[in-house]
């Protein structure tokens, strides 16, 4: 056992406020529930996502004391007695999303929706409101349950420390990206938008031309993720700027719409032009069916919420959006929302990786901070920095 250890870990604090503060060292259990199929983890790294600023800002029921952090990679220092297939020391990435490995759900490859890790609801997340009540991973040690089944092992410990900032990824954005273009219909040829430049629009855009689309093009208000999706050959549009957007698309493409459209935004989307300092829930979905062409696809890895405290109208606080389905089923789109299964994509993702056929780390500037930096971190991504932090809270990659 090594339950002797200290542990600290990322804590919400209410709106605004993160701490880094001393937190319970893990145990193979979750409540009274054990979890002998469980391991503990030596947190390698662990990244800030965009879910977990949706938190911090105060847009969801999210309640003081959580532990963040749904990104994790670690080393096992600990096996509990039904882990098999695992053992100490093994490098491994774990997906955000948490899985039993045993319900319907999870045998037809929905691991997004696993029906026996959370009560209250379909599939359940590290450190996550309304998310079964999981401890987060923004933290030196962690444990991670169903590990046989969940965690993805890497081949070679020397070499998945080289790549470390790359396969730190793995956990969630590269592949919610990459699953966000897949049920866009992305293929060899595509024309693309992708909203939203921040990490996973980023890592969107990086799957759409791993996918073989002949034609990227993202879709921001910041400059600085513009420049940064233009870095490995995206076309842009500034969303600040008046005018119609299929008339920004027949200036790229000569066409006025895409094959494929990728929400990489979600609920707190806001207006373009003009009118870009307001929140407007829905144009993200709207411009989706205005600008795919009929028989599109629509993929929507961006976050959508039951519960927004924070919305501009009472409908919104329900997560009741005003949207033009009517355009939607006049051209035949197709949607597809929820959490991305990370395991149907990251062992083919860490291939790519593995053989130098993708840069995600660089493609989304990939930024190493320790945790004692995580609220500096958190700030910095909140006023639209074009990184994606990354903590390191042993040390481990800076060593």
């Amino acid at each position: 056992m090594c339950s002797n250890h200290a542990n600290r870990g990322v804590v919400y604090k209410g709106p605004g406020e993160v701490a880094v503060e001393a937190i319970p060292f893990p145990e193979l259990s979750i409540g009274k529930r054990k979890c002998n199929h469980g391991v503990i983890l030596r947190v390698l790294t662990t990244n800030i996502c965009g879910s977990d600023q949706h938190m911090v800002r105060g847009r969801t029921t999210a309640q003081s004391g959580l532990v963040l952090g749904h990104e994790i990679t670690g080393q096992i220092i600990e096996c509990g007695n039904d882990v098999e297939f695992l053992k100490p020391g093994d490098i491994v990435s774990v997906p955000f999303n948490i899985a039993c490995g045993r319900c319907r759900n999870c045998k037809e490859g929905n691991t997004g929706i696993c029906l026996n890790v959370n009560p209250a609801r379909p599939g359940a997340a590290y450190g996550y409101v309304d998310m079964g009540g999981w401890v987060g991973g923004q933290s030196e040690y962690v444990m991670v349950p169903y590990a046989d089944f969940n965690l993805l092992k890497f081949p070679d410990s020397d070499q998945a420390m080289d790549k470390i900032r790359d396969l730190t990824l793995l956990s969630d954005i590269f592949p919610t990206g990459f699953h966000g273009c897949v049920t866009a219909g992305v293929g060899p040829g595509s024309t693309v938008y992708i909203a939203g430049a921040g990490p996973v629009g980023l890592a969107a855009a990086v799957s759409a031309q791993l996918l073989g689309a002949a034609c990227v093009i993202v879709g921001d208000m910041i400059e600085d993720r513009l420049e940064q999706a233009r870095s490995f050959g995206c076309e842009t549009i500034d969303l600040r700027q008046e005018g119609e957007m299929a008339d920004k698309l027949e200036v790229i493409l000569g066409e006025r719409e895409v094959d494929a459209f990728v929400d990489c935004v979600g609920f707190e989307a806001h207006a373009c032009g003009c009118n870009h300092g307001v929140e407007a829930p829905a144009t993200v979905l709207n411009s989706a069916m205005d600008i795919t062409r009929a028989g599109g696809q629509i993929g929507i890895p961006g976050l959508y919420v039951t519960a927004d405290p924070g919305a501009v109208d009472e409908a919104a606080q329900e997560g009741a959006l005003s949207m033009r389905f009517g355009l939607g089923w006049a051209k035949s789109h197709s949607f597809h929302t929820g959490q991305c299964p990370v395991m149907k994509y990251h062992r083919p993702l860490m291939q790519a990786i593995l053989f130098d056929k993708v840069d995600i780390a660089k493609a989304v500037n990939v930024q190493m901070i320790s945790l004692d930096q995580a609220p500096e971190g958190y700030a910095d991504f909140d006023g639209g920095a074009a990184k994606k932090f990354v903590i390191d809270p042993h040390g481990s990659v800076a060593a």
